[in-house]
């Protein structure tokens, strides 16, 4: 018979298969099996399958369960460096290419204005270089998460309060409030707060409100009336061109519709940071670190529209 003590022994002088390794990284990165199993070209029984052989030679488990998906133990991160030497050394055979493709993929979160108006463009500059490269954006408007399993990067707005991550100031945008001309000819166009409370309101549902930092109407003006109330900003800026009341509006969207009127410009513009949040091993994976980059840089780019248009 073969005692427990035997049987750590006879695991501890199993060595761990490379591609085992590999299978780990990927799902690391990801947090998921499935797109793990996009990512390498196998189906999420194989990565299973992988990862069980990999404990089995490791002699624990290198991964937990957590919210939305899967989260390294310490033997995993353990693992994952070693993996991480594996994949530099089998990538630095490949000599022939001057500009070596990216690949893999990223995924990110981000309010819906930010997703569609900085980071889509971001990425499909990027893609064009880099045509292997997915990246899946999560449209959501929350404040960081303390767990982000199978999140490489997450853009939130206001100043971040978390653990075991890095926080980058992105850059700041202005909010302001807009009514389409039909609506300020029927109603009239407020010249002061006072006015202004008068009007309805065409914002965010309060309820459902997760970032304090977008409370700025219920502070200013806590007299308007909710309106139409959505969790999706596009919605908000459709609202209020229909004439639903006045919208509570990012500037670096609602002026791009010829249709609106910013409505008491000095007395309302709310200036508020957009924050990128990265797990501590994002940086370190070089399809993450160029949409990083990619997206910084189109951030900075648009940082006259991100403040209505003041450079």
């Amino acid at each position: 018979m073969v005692n427990s003590e035997q049987q750590m022994c006879i695991i501890a002088d199993v060595k761990p298969d490379p591609q085992d390794l590999l299978v780990l990284l990927a799902v690391s990165r990801t947090g998921r099996f499935t797109s793990a199993a996009d990512a390498l070209g196998q189906n999420h029984t194989t990565v299973s399958r992988r990862i069980a052989s990999l404990e089995r030679a490791l002699g624990g488990r290198v991964l937990s369960r957590a919210a939305g998906g899967w989260e390294l133990t310490e033997l995993g991160r353990r693992a994952v460096r070693a993996a991480e030497e594996v994949e530099e050394a089998v990538g630095s055979l490949d000599s022939e290419a001057a500009t070596p493709s990216l690949s893999g993929v990223v995924r990110m979160s981000a309010t819906d204005g930010f997703s569609a108006l900085i980071a889509a463009p971001a990425v499909a500059a990027l893609q064009r270089e880099h045509p292997q490269l997915r990246v899946e954006i999560v449209t959501v408007t929350r404040r960081a998460l303390q767990q982000r399993s199978g999140l490489d990067i997450e853009v939130v707005v206001g100043r971040p309060q978390v653990h075991r991550a890095e926080a980058l100031l992105l850059g700041e945008y202005v909010l302001g409030m807009y009514a389409c001309r039909e609506y300020l000819d029927r109603h009239g166009e407020p010249l002061s707060l006072d006015e202004l409370a008068g009007h309805p309101l065409v914002y965010f549902i309060d309820s459902m409100l997760q970032v304090d930092d977008l409370d700025a109407p219920r502070r200013l003006v806590p007299a308007m009336r909710d309106s139409l109330s959505s969790t999706n900003v596009f919605v908000h800026v459709e609202a209020t061109r229909a004439g639903a009341g006045i919208g509570f509006l990012p500037c670096f969207v609602a002026d791009r519709h010829t249709d609106l009127v910013r409505v008491l410009p000095q007395e309302v513009a709310e200036v508020l940071p957009y924050w990128m949040v990265l797990r501590p091993d994002s940086l370190a994976q070089p399809a993450v670190a160029a949409v990083v980059e990619a997206v910084r840089r189109r951030t900075r780019e648009m940082a006259g529209e991100l403040r209505g248009g003041v450079g």
